[in-house]
């Protein structure tokens, strides 16, 4: 007996079920992003996230992972991605990003923001990091604009290589990409960050991917720390993480994880994001 490969494209009503749990998502981050300041730990800001989701009626999804037990991942300096919130106290010029997730009604949201902690500890340096966070929270918008439009997904990925490159000296993680998103967190197709070989699937509707580039000051090369998680530049440097799940309908592009559905970060590009119907 043959079967059928499940598609991945999602239907009109279950394009609007993932309303919900992506601005959940949203709600998580803007509280973190209230919060954030030298003095609090990674813990407490992964708390104030579960608080969010959870006063909402949702469940953090990175729980449903097998083997990890927060809510977020929040990751410093040269932590990239997978950081495991806890007692590490944040102080001026810290570069953190903060990757959250919310279920709701069996539906996902995933999205991330990379902040820069308030005061200066030392002036080139955190100069130096808000630049990496602005190109990196810049090359997901173009992203973003690029699927507006594109035709096949690694479109995407192309954007956002190009845009970068525009901007100086950075790398572009390639082990590490983004990836469908439903009523799983993580599905397929997946979303490079970067140029490859081929068009990857058909950009139409009912098409939804959380787009995640992650950029470094210096190399690409990383390794994952003895807790089996958090993933680190092999050469120290800084890195940013910014991600938002997008969704593809008739009649264009809208951000799910942002509360006016990506009009601040795409109408600069000439990319108007239309609510869904």
């Amino acid at each position: 007996m043959a079967f059928r490969r499940p598609g991945i494209y999602k239907t009109p009503d279950e394009l609007r079920r993932m309303l919900r749990p992506g601005l959940l998502t949203a709600a998580s981050l803007d509280a973190v992003a209230a919060a954030i300041r030298p003095g609090v730990t990674t813990g407490e800001l992964d708390a104030i996230a579960e608080k969010t989701i959870r006063d909402g009626g949702g469940e953090p999804n990175f729980m449903l992972v097998p083997g990890y037990s927060k809510t977020t991942c929040v990751s410093v300096n040269d932590d990239v991605v997978h950081g495991i919130p806890g007692d590490r106290v944040l102080v001026a010029g810290d570069i953190v990003s903060v990757d959250s997730g919310a279920q709701l009604e069996e539906w996902n949201g995933d999205s991330a923001r990379t902040f820069v902690v308030e005061g200066v500890a030392d002036p080139a340096r955190t100069e130096a990091r808000r630049e990496l966070n602005r190109v990196t929270e810049q090359s997901l918008w173009h992203g973003i604009a690029a699927l507006a439009t594109a035709r096949h997904l690694n479109q995407v990925g192309e954007a956002i290589e190009e845009y970068v490159e525009s901007q100086g000296t950075y790398g572009i993680l390639e082990d590490y990409v983004g990836h469908g998103i439903g009523r799983s967190m993580h599905e397929e197709p997946p979303v490079f960050n970067y140029r490859v070989r081929g068009n990857g699937p058909a950009v139409k509707a009912g098409l939804v991917v959380a787009i995640e580039p992650m950029i470094t000051a210096g190399g690409i090369e990383t390794f994952t720390q003895s807790d089996d998680w958090t993933v680190t530049t092999s050469d120290g440097s800084d890195s940013a993480h910014w991600e938002h799940s997008v969704a593809v309908h008739p009649g264009g592009v809208w951000v799910l994880t942002a509360a006016d559905g990506g009009a601040s970060g795409l109408e600069p590009l000439g990319v108007r994001p239309v609510p869904l119907p």
